[in-house]
């Protein structure tokens, strides 16, 4: 039976097919859909998100520890998180097969960076396999447990944006029965690294590297297509499809393992070829390497750019040099640009607001409202990672001393609080910082697609669980009077938060208002607002909100005079469409040009 998959979607069939018993990861574009799709249909196999990347890997590895097939998935900046025990992992090796998949995200589509996670399994010494579609997806994941077992080591698989979510033709198997009973096992020599057991531990995993060069020699994924003796390419996973879109009749080395790479197999390939040239995304990793092999290619990172993603015409231009012949725009017009923005009756918007207003340094985080550092809101005014909004804060607070009393705050998100942020908030109250922490907390994890965690009370397959109540987690880590405000009433909201800032003990306030998107949350819709066009004098407090719903629109003859008299270059609209009816808007004009339809105007949401 064939099928056709995401990039994704086939990693996940990989893990089935191959008995997976144990997976977990922590979402984060473009990685979600791996574990989305084993929970939702492979109910042979243990899901969870867990808490962070860290303890994904963890548990995987426990997993594998008692003879399991196990996997961990995670995007790129996630492995920075799951390192620790990675580069540990690699001298204990495993009992069940033991995946990792990164998805590095080329671009920055939904990052803070764009790292190239190849480096990582050079460092771990561990082997990489990168898949160039689907079916390669799908083939790479199972291939990766037989490897892991066979050579007693964690594999890594990787992926990027394009792999990830580009969909193929899959062919589907039935799924094998692993070679490994699942029991408990013990070893301590080498599953336990103390200083003497790690150091015999070293030398076995530099004879296994050396063991899966060979391997490497022999893998089929990593094969030559001859055909021009001129030129050929040197590449690896969707760099690969680029090349071969635009000179099909090149002669190519794909390699599907990318680490450790085929010296000899490279060396024969040189042989073969007059002009080797080497296209890859993001760090010369394989240019690095082979060019330390002694090997000499013709052009690499000199003709293809080192940032962002590659496309079939990058890699035309990078080949052909002057000879490029740039391509007739598709569109003679621009597109309109699409900034990113807050959802309509995004709960983020009101605390947004409010410290616009009081002109507050907000350290920031990752998700949705990182979004706040974009015009017009202009709030977030640093971002590093998960977590680093509370220690940033913090460390910002002991720096400044008493001149920065009321005027710096820490934001993070629920999801990520519980990811990276409990340690630095007792951190914060340890050492009675009077930084302002706020978690924004909206019942999910909004930016990578509604994804549960430990505080929403649901488990990725919907089980109810236990749900953290932050304001307990608060006091157990030392904040004294944790506050909760209802973000759309910015009356109450602006009053805590000032009572907060001038608080000199460490302090946590939660906005407790669910995202807008999600249903099961949210008791019933509410009637759009209005603009009552006659009132509206033009002045653009409510579209400095940053609302997608609201509009301005310039007036000209007589609806340039408002029915005060005084001329107006243009009014405020609402687009019914699109506004949920948070009410926000409604509180921050004083002409009350805006007009609610409810009969009684509520602040924000009902919540069941």
């Amino acid at each position: 039976m064939k099928k056709i998959m995401s990039g994704n979607e086939a990693m996940a069939r990989g893990a089935f097919e191959a008995g997976v018993r144990v997976a977990a990861a922590y979402p984060g574009t473009p990685s979600t859909e791996i574990l989305e799709t084993i929970a939702r249909e492979y109910k042979e196999i243990y899901a969870e998100w867990s808490p962070n990347e860290k303890v994904a890997l963890e548990v995987a590895f426990g997993a594998s520890l008692a003879g399991a097939r196990a996997m961990a998935s995670m995007k790129h900046v996630g492995v920075n998180v799951a390192a620790d025990p990675l580069m540990t992992m690699s001298y204990v090796g495993v009992n069940g097969g033991l995946v990792l998949v990164t998805c590095d995200d080329p671009e920055l589509y939904s990052s803070q960076n764009e790292q190239d996670n190849r480096n990582y399994a050079k460092f771990a010494k561990l082997p990489m396999f990168e898949p160039s579609d689907s079916q390669e997806a799908k083939g790479f994941m199972k291939l990766g447990f037989e490897i892991s077992e066979k050579f007693d080591t964690p594999v890594m698989v990787r992926s990027v944006t394009r792999i990830s979510h580009a969909k193929g033709i899959v062919e589907l198997e039935e799924p094998v029965v692993p070679p490994v009973s699942i029991e408990i096992r013990k070893n301590t020599e080498k599953f336990t690294m103390l200083p003497s057991f790690a150091k015999i531990r070293h030398r076995v995993i530099e004879d296994r590297l050396l063991k899966l060069k060979e391997f490497a020699e022999q893998f089929p994924g990593n094969r030559m297509e001859i055909n021009d003796l001129t030129i050929g390419i040197i590449t690896a996973g969707i760099s690969y499809q680029y090349a071969k879109e635009v000179f099909p009749n090149y002669s190519y080395l794909k390699l599907g393992m990318v680490w450790p790479l085929p010296k000899n197999l490279i060396g024969d390939f040189f042989k073969k070829i007059r002009k080797v040239y080497i296209v890859e995304e993001l760090d010369p990793f394989l240019e690095e390497n082979i060019r330390a092999m002694g090997f000499k290619p013709k052009g690499g990172k000199n003709l293809f750019p080192i940032c962002g993603e590659l496309s079939p015409s990058l890699v035309e231009k990078g080949m052909l040099g002057k000879k490029f012949a740039t391509p007739k725009p598709l569109f003679k017009e621009p597109l309109p640009p699409r900034p990113p923005n807050l959802c309509p009756g995004c709960p983020h918007r009101g605390i947004f607001s409010v410290l616009r207003k009081l002109k507050v340094y907000t350290a920031g985080d990752i998700g949705c409202y990182t979004l706040g550092a974009y015009p017009p809101l202009n709030v977030i005014n640093s971002n590093i990672c998960m977590g680093s909004g509370i220690g940033g804060a913090h460390g910002m607070a002991k720096a400044l001393g008493e001149k920065g009393k009321g005027k710096v705050v820490g934001i993070i998100g629920d999801s990520t609080f519980l990811h990276s942020g409990v340690h630095p908030l007792m951190d914060v109250a340890y050492n009675r910082s009077y930084a302002t922490i706020i978690i924004l907390d909206n019942f999910t994890t909004g930016m990578t697609g509604q994804q549960e965690h430990p505080a929403t009370g649901y488990t990725i397959r919907g089980e109810k669980t236990h749900r953290i109540d932050f304001v307990e987690l608060g006091r157990a880590l030392g904040i004294e009077n944790p506050r909760k405000v209802n973000p759309w009433n910015l009356e109450e909201t602006e009053r805590v938060i000032k009572e907060e800032l001038e608080n000199d003990n460490p302090s946590l306030v939660i906005s407790e208002g669910p995202c807008v998107l999600l249903r099961r949350v949210l008791k019933k819709q509410k009637r759009p607002l209005q603009v009552d066009s006659t009132k509206c004098i033009g002045c653009k407090t409510c579209v400095n909100l940053g609302c997608p719903a609201i509009s301005y629109r310039p007036v000209e003859g007589d609806m340039a005079m408002a029915a005060d008299g005084k001329k107006r270059k243009g009014i405020s609209f609402i687009d019914p469409n699109s506004c949920p009816g948070c009410h926000l808007c409604y509180q921050v004009c004083k002409f009350e040009a805006i007009q609610s339809q409810e009969e009684k105007p509520v602040f924000g949401f009902e919540m069941t």
